[in-house]
């Protein structure tokens, strides 16, 4: 029986192992925790999340929700444990973090075909290998992919400050989601108005960043991620049409529409905890106690976490890697996970179940496949492993990657639904090949 090294016990690598698996093929897949963390991670089990808990919109008629029925459909681990530990979000999917780990963990450990390794890989092996080191591999890791790469690429990546729910103080925000989508208790708002609101924006752009470790020295900053300070250096304006829009709410003790608002959305299923909506950031942590305590809601916030900033890294796919995720010049060695510029925890898992099956394949001696472009999964395989892009970034979900339909839809909830079925049928012929 072949067997298959996957190095990273993140999102992408889970996935990877359970689809090797579910196809009969034994599997190591190897996790440097606990021996060794990334300056993130501090959970011990397999695919922390390390950003937030949320994993973007449920609807069918948006991307995110037309990625998570794909992988639904593929027989993804992370969905599966994900719908099992989820948490009122509005019209997001968001979960337990600790829970869902904790369920992932479960499951591959109790497979009888997937051996966890706890140590960490230097090198990138030979045989039937799958990088899904993740955004933080280590250091050493990070030097044997460069070498085979021959170049790497490297971002940052901030996570956002979590407070207690009995911190917040209620009477200075409310409760609703925008655009009154879904329970109304899903997300407390903190409205500023325009003084208060100036007032902040001041002390952000004032407040001191924390030192970057000497390997995060760069500060190419992606756009996805931008910590809020940044952003809010750019323009008096820019993070009130971010992080911070009004708009679709209305405060209900004022009857009108807020000047700014900060959102908390709940960290785990008791509500306990809330994360602040868009807060990704580097400052240090007196500065986020003080700046943030400024908005009113929060002037007696208890912060459970501060935001932390850390390198994130992707290599250059489209002059690497095929649709398939395989490396272009060695048959054996597949990526996935956010190295490969998907942006984004689904995506990232997305990009895990593509390498599996597809190095299952190949040990089986079957033709790899690439799902059609009119699927989310597809459209994502080809957007890495396109040679034409120039000036790659990474890719979450989107519409915009996908063919449009023909003759063009108006309506922008008809045309995103119509996107969503021709995925889904797509992707139903493709499920049936052998």
């Amino acid at each position: 029986m072949s067997k298959v090294k996957v190095i990273g016990g993140g999102l992408a690598g889970v996935e990877a192992a359970w689809q090797l698996a579910q196809s009969n093929i034994e599997v190591e897949l190897f996790e440097m925790k606990p021996k060794k963390f990334s300056p993130a991670h501090h959970m011990t089990t397999l695919a922390e999340l390390v950003c937030s808990n949320s994993l973007k919109a449920k609807r069918l008629e948006s991307a995110a929700g037309l990625l998570k029925e794909e992988m639904r459909r593929l027989g993804s681990i992370c969905m599966q444990c994900a719908d099992k530990c989820e948490v009122p979000a509005g019209g997001a999917l968001a979960v337990d973090r600790d829970r869902f780990s904790e369920l992932v963990t479960e499951r591959i450990v109790s497979h009888p075909l997937i051996t966890v390794v706890h140590e960490e890989v230097s090198e990138i092996p030979q045989g039937n290998v799958i990088v899904a080191a993740g955004p933080l591999a280590s250091e050493s890791l990070s030097r044997s992919i460069s070498d085979i790469c021959g170049t790497g690429l490297f971002f940052f990546d901030a996570a956002a400050p979590i407070v207690t729910a009995e911190s917040i103080d209620y009477e200075l925000s409310f409760c609703a989601s925008r655009y009154d989508r879904g329970g109304d208790d899903d997300y407390i708002n903190c409205p500023m108005n325009k003084e208060q609101y100036e007032a902040f924006l001041e002390a952000l752009i004032n407040a001191e960043s924390a030192e970057l470790h000497s390997f995060d020295k760069r500060r190419d900053v992606y756009e996805g991620c931008m910590p809020i300070e940044v952003m809010a250096a750019r323009g008096k304006d820019t993070i009130r049409f971010g992080p911070l829009k009004p708009v679709g709410l209305r405060d209900p003790k004022t009857g009108h529409r807020p000047w700014a608002v900060l959102q908390l959305r709940k960290e785990n299923k008791s509500g306990t905890l809330y994360n602040l909506v868009g807060f990704q950031t580097n400052l240090k942590f007196p500065e986020q106690k003080r700046v943030f305590s400024m908005i009113p809601a929060l002037h007696n916030a208890e912060f459970v976490r501060y935001g932390v900033m850390h390198r994130n890294t992707y290599i250059d796919s489209p002059r690497l890697l095929s649709g398939d995720f395989s490396f272009r010049k060695r048959s054996d060695l597949f990526f996935a996970g956010q190295i490969t510029g998907v942006e984004g925890y689904m995506e990232s898992a997305a990009s895990g179940i593509m390498a599996g099956i597809n190095m299952s394949r190949r040990i089986n001696k079957k033709e790899t496949v690439v799902f059609p472009e009119t699927t989310m999964i597809g459209a994502l395989s080809r957007y890495i492993s396109d040679e034409s892009v120039s000036n790659f970034q990474p890719m979450g979900a989107n519409f915009g990657i996908l063919p449009p339909i023909e003759p063009k839809i108006r309506d922008k909830k008809e045309r995103y639904a119509a996107l969503s079925k021709r995925a889904l049928d797509s992707l139903s012929d493709v499920i049936r090949l052998p």
